[in-house]
């Protein structure tokens, strides 16, 4: 037995145990970050990970835990996408191709369906974004998929007590056209790029101020968001397709000293070697039917093997409702179809895409002191004919397969997709579809 899981059982005997800690017992555990354990438990207490060990390893008093039997079933860490528009897309409107400043925190509909099937597809935390018919269309948003009445209760917050998240940028067809917005892939780089010329201004004098608030430039929130892109404590999520698009993402990033994911990169098996060389981790989405944009032609589902095998972090992402978040693992399913190893397709939805978000040191992997987020399956993760049993956020349940209700968010049909729930002469029907 390794040494770290030898002090990790003689903690947990000699330490009382949290009030309501349950124990997940006789799983085939998949930490990520480490090896498979095929019969294992895992502790769990106040919404995190008190240990994980070989069944029967960690030695706790049964009258004061409860023991939940996941013999035959399968543990992995909660799926995390990085790129979703459940909720709503209200970001920037048409007054003007960059809006850093509009949040997309103030445009979701926490009541949105699109929660429940995400919950259903064993997606514990998401990277909620606005549109991608803006050069900038505004604030992304990390969330958990806890229970809740208000998107607020759904806030990851950083050490501040801020709500986190990223900025959303996009180039290629979408941001051109139109009153006021570029026509050329040239004027959207050179638009984006005098934005940035400003925001540099802005936190100079801001700098040159210092507390003298008679000196300091009148608060700007468009500059105020660009300029914590440049100080990076806001990483810039970019949409975009083409191989030239890539590269001017890239260049940008590296004149003005950003953090940025890339997303989609249809063509990024072209430019896998630069991506590469600017350290940027890539957001994939990877489809099965044909149509789509004429910039997407070349999206191939060999991407995330060939950047991989350049060194290029990689997830998958839904883009929620262009990939149904229940089908969610459909995604490095298909990467390994076309080559890409096991061990990376599972860090695709869990620790690397954690990492993309700066909260690989709460989840995203099966590890003492990190968050309970997790799901329980009845087969392999890759698996098409494998069902997520049940998913759980900070220890608690959001999501039951064996419940009628969260059952017909599961697998569809009469109100499946309903805000509210049906009434009177709908309500039987309801539960004869949920049967």
């Amino acid at each position: 037995m390794p040494l770290p899981v030898l002090c990790l059982l003689a903690s947990v005997a000699s330490s009382p145990l949290p009030t309501e800690t349950t124990l997940y017992s006789g799983a085939h555990l998949i930490p990520v970050t480490s090896a498979d354990i095929p019969n294992g438990d895992m502790l769990v207490a106040d919404g995190e990970i008190l240990a994980i060990g070989a069944h029967g390893t960690l030695h706790v008093d049964p009258d004061t835990v409860h023991v939940v039997d996941c013999t035959g079933k399968t543990i992995m860490p909660g799926l995390i996408c990085t790129h979703s528009h459940i909720g709503g897309w209200g970001g920037g409107d048409r007054s003007g191709p960059i809006q850093p400043e509009t949040r997309i925190m103030d445009a979701i509909d926490v009541t949105d369906p699109g929660f429940r099937r995400a919950v259903a597809g064993g997606l514990t935390t998401l990277n909620i974004m606005p549109g991608s018919g803006h050069l900038s269309s505004g604030q992304t948003l990390y969330v958990k998929l806890r229970d809740a009445d208000t998107i607020d209760d759904r806030f990851i917050l950083d050490d501040e007590g801020k709500p986190m998240g990223g900025l959303k940028m996009a180039n290629g067809t979408n941001p051109q056209g139109g009153d006021g917005f570029p026509g050329t892939r040239g004027k959207s780089a050179s638009l984006v790029r005098q934005a940035f010329i400003d925001a540099q201004h802005y936190l100079a004098k801001q700098a040159a101020a210092a507390d003298d608030p008679d000196k300091s430039p009148k608060r700007d929130l468009r500059l105020e968001t660009l300029g914590e892109v440049l100080q990076g404590t806001r990483t810039v999520h970019h949409h975009t397709h083409r191989h030239d698009d890539i590269m001017t993402v890239l260049r940008l990033a590296n004149e003005f000293d950003f953090n940025v994911v890339l997303h989609h990169v249809s063509d990024g098996w072209k430019v896998a070697d630069e991506i590469a060389a600017a350290g940027a981790p890539c957001s994939i989405i990877v489809v099965d039917s044909p149509g789509g944009k004429q910039e997407a032609i070349d999206l191939s589902f060999r991407t995330g093997k060939i950047l991989a095998d350049a060194g290029v972090t990689i997830a998958y992402h839904t883009d929620d409702w262009i990939t149904d978040s229940r089908y969610f693992l459909r995604s490095p399913a298909m990467g390994m179809r076309a080559g890409l190893d096991r061990e990376t397709a599972l860090a695709s939805v869990t620790i690397n895409a954690a990492s993309m978000l700066d909260l690989e040191h709460r989840t995203g992997s099966l590890e003492t002191g990190k968050d309970a987020d997790f799901i329980l399956l009845d087969g392999d993760p890759f698996s098409i004919y494998t069902n997520v049993l049940g998913t759980w956020v900070e220890g608690e349940r959001v999501f039951d397969r064996s419940t009628p209700e969260d059952l017909l968010a599961a697998t569809g049909g009469f109100g499946a997709g309903n805000v509210k729930r049906p009434y009177m002469c709908c309500e039987e029907h309801a539960q004869e579809a949920s049967q």
